[in-house]
């Protein structure tokens, strides 16, 4: 199973290849892609604590500024894992439910907790891939 570059519908963007999905990081996006976040399930609190908090949102859009290359690379993390956790347990809900679940193989900790890093995000999109492949339930 190959990972879906359409997340367009998660954080509102469409790269065609990797390449262009790094540029996109390099550039930023705009401070909307949190509203696609939202929109497809995460609380205000979720994605507060793992993209950007509310108050630098807030001053992000008074400036008419896009999200800084770590913030969107945060949300494109989210993005990802989300797109690869619906397609693994092949309903949103269920991939949500999944990703809120305190995990042992994380110390208790939920897997969406992981997502503020990079180092968490390979880790949850690792337990993803054995679970597709029918290593862990």
């Amino acid at each position: 199973m190959a990972t879906n570059l359409n997340i367009r519908s998660l954080i509102g963007i469409s790269p065609q290849s990797e390449f262009e999905l790094a540029e996109i990081v390099e550039k930023g996006i705009p401070t909307e892609s949190i509203a696609y976040l939202r929109h497809n399930g995460l609380t205000f609190t979720e994605v507060s604590s793992i993209v950007i908090s509310p108050r630098t949102l807030k001053h992000r859009k008074a400036r008419g500024e896009k999200l800084s290359n770590e913030e969107t690379e945060r949300a494109v993390r989210i993005g990802r894992v989300l797109t690869l956790a619906d397609l693994v347990f092949g309903s949103h809900d269920k991939a949500l439910l999944w990703l809120r679940t305190p995990d042992d193989r994380l110390n208790n900790r939920t897997p969406l907790s992981m997502l503020p890093t990079e180092a968490g995000g390979r880790l949850v999109e690792s337990m993803l891939w054995q679970i597709d492949d029918g290593i862990y339930a």
